[in-house]
């Protein structure tokens, strides 16, 4: 046992900062690919998916739905693209979430659709994949019943 008493020592491992380090290098992998898919066109489906729509099929296997017609992206002022899905709110709702978004209200629109709550946002203009940032004028249609 002598023999190995002047020997180095066994390495010491910082099992957090390592931890950390493969979370953070996660995150920025998943922004690096979410970037990819807006910049290539592919933000409808990363804007519906992301913004958690009620359906069960999943993103990858979905096309242009009529979920799309009700995500806003907002283009904030960091140069981040956000998507909203404004389907199934209420207009008073969606109202007060455009004023934090700093965007004003166009026209509302009522049109009869058949299985929705009445007063319930059914379609946004523009929608996804057009941007909208601060000042732009989002018009709305809500189900009349």
């Amino acid at each position: 046992m002598n023999r190995f008493a002047n020997s180095t020592e066994a390495p010491d491992f910082d099992a957090p900062q390592i931890q950390r380090r493969t979370r953070r290098r996660r995150t920025i992998g998943i922004a690096a690919v979410a970037a990819a898919l807006i910049a290539a066109g592919g933000g409808t489906a990363l804007a519906t998916s992301v913004a958690g729509s009620n359906s069960s099929t999943p993103a990858a296997t979905r096309t242009v739905t009529n979920s799309d017609a009700t995500t806003v992206l907002y283009l904030h002022s960091e140069g981040l693209t956000i998507p909203i899905d404004f389907a199934g709110w209420s207009l008073d709702g969606a109202k007060a979430y455009m004023e934090k978004m700093q965007t004003k209200l166009g026209t509302v629109t009522k049109k009869s659709v058949k299985g929705c709550k009445p007063g319930s946002v059914i379609g946004v203009s523009p929608h996804a994949p057009k941007s909208v940032k601060p000042g732009d004028t989002v018009n709305f249609t809500v189900c009349a019943g």
